[in-house]
């Protein structure tokens, strides 16, 4: 486990809509551009491993997209390599950070300094949700996977914990980046609990209209 002393002032950010990380949760990423192979192999080279998911704000991204200023770091922890030579890794959440600054340098993918204070609930143990009702979020979770026909292990969901269930599907269900980025900016896990829950009832409501219909 990370102490804020761990934790390192420069580390490399991957811009991706729509994927989100969050503290203890984990990733699994298909990484094929030129940029990101050498941004992998830099990282197995750190001792922290460390690489800093962010939501760009331009989309389509570009090279040079701007990112929100909040992302979370994760650890990589899987790798595997397919015969064509690509990688196939999975991040662990560690911490929420700020970003600084970008920094330049020659690298291809793109490097920030970054500011951890603030964040420190992130490198304890699991979040409670005390006003947690389960069974009515649940409830509400079916209604929207059979509306999004979506699929899932209703076994796994029920017996999770509160805070895995309610970040595993943060991470998992398809809303928009700037709806990712709102649940990753939740400062606690009942705050991330109802904005989740509003942006369920908000597409079971019709404001999710297109992609209901």
């Amino acid at each position: 486990m990370f102490n804020s002393a761990d934790l390192p002032q420069s580390i490399p950010v991957f811009p991706l809509p729509g994927a989100l990380l969050l503290p203890r949760g984990r990733l699994p990423l298909h990484i094929f551009e030129p940029r990101y192979l050498a941004m992998v192999e830099d990282c197995m080279k750190t001792g922290h491993r460390l690489i800093g998911m962010i939501q760009p704000r331009d989309v389509p991204r570009s090279e040079s997209a701007r990112l929100h200023r909040i992302g979370c770091a994760g650890r990589m922890t899987g790798f595997s390599e397919t015969d064509d030579g690509r990688y196939m890794i999975t991040l662990a959440g560690v911490s929420r950070y700020r970003i600084r600054e970008e920094v330049e340098g020659f690298a291809p993918y793109r490097k920030c300094d970054v500011d951890w204070s603030g964040f420190e609930r992130d490198l304890g143990g699991a979040e409670k949700d005390p006003g947690f009702d389960r069974d009515r979020f649940l409830k509400l979770i079916d209604r929207y996977f059979a509306a999004e026909e979506l699929k899932t292990d209703w076994d796994s969901l029920t017996e999770a914990e509160d805070e895995l269930l309610i970040n595993a599907l943060s991470m998992l269900c398809p809303f928009e980046p700037e709806d990712k980025q709102a649940l990753l900016e939740a400062p606690t896990l009942e705050t991330r609990r109802e904005t989740l829950v509003t942006l369920l009832e908000f597409a079971l409501a019709g404001g999710g209209e297109e992609r209901l219909q």
